[in-house]
């Protein structure tokens, strides 16, 4: 979010800065413009007043000048008027040579003044830019035709400095490179508030859909702006999207429970009927085998169907946890305890750390120790032959912490991500080890027993270096799970023979 609030105020500024920069350069040229009419108009305007003195003196002379008579007679008539003027006004006799030159015409020298001349008669006889030789000025003109006074016409030129104008546009530039900066900060300034204002009730569509994310608050909705704009469209598409999501996973989650539960009825047939067949003396000897194969595989449906409907009912948040405070020293060593009947016969030695104080926590015993069975049987199957599997609590203050961890073969760090999904296992793991695979539901519930208390399960491990499983759980304020109490599952049946542990959860190795 804070990525398109960028995004739309650096556009924003650029957009601004572009319209700012073609305003100023189009008042720029307009004032340009404007400035070289409005010297055009002043500068003709003093060359009819300088001409119509001209026709004064004539009329009070009567007569006309003749070619090379002193203009005295005319000079001290007219230059004092002339004078007043603030621009150049320089009088030309019908020969094209300077006849007069007013006060501050006479900082140009005549033959400068004359050439000045011959290229404006030859380039704009009427007005335009000149500059002066030798002086570099550059002027703005006009020429006003002078009749009446010789016999020939002459001519008054009028300039003034081109950038003679005040407020012209150097000035008129100046200023806005002074107040572009100061606009162009408060628009981005104002860009920012309102692309922040805009993208609100976005951010809070994101927040909401953060929160859904865990698959167990579908039944949320997104809550719909008050103007009919994008943002309600969108509000109420996400919403009708996450309508069909929830009614889906409740399809899913009731045919899960509904298959897993219509499912216990035959498995228990079946177990019944080959047990009852393996006690039959008359049962052929050879047919024992294979009764015992088909025994295990039963037993194998069951715990399997047993797990599918503990999670099923588990989504469906109709399981509640029995909690009551307990010593977890009593249940780590029971689970130790275990650990060391199934790694015997691979000589596989289970060390025990416990403090030598309580630890007392609020949990629901079954399910601990369920949480706890899948652990370290998972710990025994991934182990080789003479290794050695950890076992221990940790006592840290407003949390305790189980960890459980083995020497084995490992885990991929690409798996460690997924080895908590449902029917997950890594397979090269399991073609390593030889082992009867797993249902890949064992540490999908372990992470629910230790959620539904409020804590947490992470796993750290390398391949070929073991895997360690942590369980962190908090002294107080456990977590619960709303609904209607269930039992926790049946033991599943010993794998060995003589052994009264569950067969292990098959997921990738545990945690070393």
């Amino acid at each position: 979010m804070a990525s398109i609030r960028r995004r739309l105020t650096v556009w924003y500024a650029v957009a601004l800065l572009i319209a700012v920069a073609a305003f100023g350069a189009a008042l720029y040229f307009e004032r340009q413009r404007s400035a070289r009419t409005e010297i055009d108009q002043r500068l003709v305007l003093e060359g009819n007043l300088a001409a119509q003195y001209f026709v004064v003196f004539r009329r009070q002379l009567g007569r006309t000048l003749a070619p090379g008579e002193a203009p005295t007679l005319a000079i001290n008539a007219v230059g004092g008027y002339l004078d007043g003027i603030r621009d150049y006004v320089i009088v030309f006799d019908p020969d094209s040579q300077p006849f007069y030159r007013n006060a501050a015409a006479k900082v140009f020298s005549v033959p400068a003044l004359s050439s000045a001349y011959r290229g404006i008669i030859h380039d704009a006889p009427n007005g335009g830019d000149a500059t002066i030789a030798g002086t570099g000025a550059r002027l703005r003109y006009a020429r006003v035709p002078l009749p009446g006074i010789w016999d020939r016409p002459g001519s008054i030129l009028v300039a003034s400095p081109s950038d003679a104008v005040p407020f012209g546009p150097g000035e008129l530039l100046q200023a806005m490179l002074v107040i572009a900066p100061l606009i162009l900060f408060g628009g981005v300034g104002l860009g920012y508030v309102l692309s922040d204002r805009s993208l609100r009730p976005l951010e809070g569509m994101v927040d909401e859909l953060e929160a859904i994310t865990d698959g167990k608050s579908l039944h949320r909705r997104l809550a719909i702006p008050g103007q009919a704009d994008e943002l309600a469209r969108l509000a109420g598409t996400m919403n009708r999207m996450l309508a069909r999501l929830e009614e889906s996973f409740a399809s899913l989650r009731r045919f899960t429970a509904d298959a897993s539960h219509e499912l216990k009825t035959p498995l228990m047939v079946l177990r019944a009927g080959v047990e009852r067949a393996m006690r039959n003396p008359r049962t052929p000897t050879a047919a024992l085998r294979s009764l015992e194969e088909v025994l295990e595989e039963i037993h194998r449906m069951t715990e399997m169907v047993e797990n599918l409907l503990t999670l099923a009912r588990a989504d469906e948040g109709q399981v509640v946890l029995s909690v009551q405070p307990l010593d977890l020293r009593d249940l780590v060593s029971e689970a130790g305890e275990t650990a060391g009947i199934l790694g015997e016969e691979g000589e596989i030695a289970v060390r025990l750390e416990l403090p030598h104080y309580p630890v007392m926590v609020p949990v629901d015993r079954s399910r601990i120790r369920q949480l706890l069975l899948n652990l370290v049987t998972n710990a025994i199957k991934f182990t080789p032959p003479k290794g050695k599997v950890s076992l221990g609590l940790v006592d840290r203050g407003e949390t305790a912490a189980i960890v459980v961890g083995d020497n084995g073969i490992g885990m991929p760090a690409a798996d460690l991500p997924h080895i908590f999904d449902r029917f997950y296992r890594v397979d090269h793991v399991r073609s390593r080890t030889g082992a009867r695979p797993g249902t890949g539901l064992g540490l999908a519930i372990t992470r629910w027993v230790a959620e539904a208390h409020g804590g947490t399960i992470t796993v750290q491990s390398r391949l070929g270096r073991g895997t360690v499983f942590t369980v962190t759980l908090p002294k107080e304020g456990s977590g619960e799970l709303r609904g209607t109490p269930v039992p926790p599952p049946e033991e599943p049946a010993p794998s060995t023979p003589g052994l009264s542990a569950p067969s292990p959860e098959g997921e990738g190795p545990p945690p070393a």
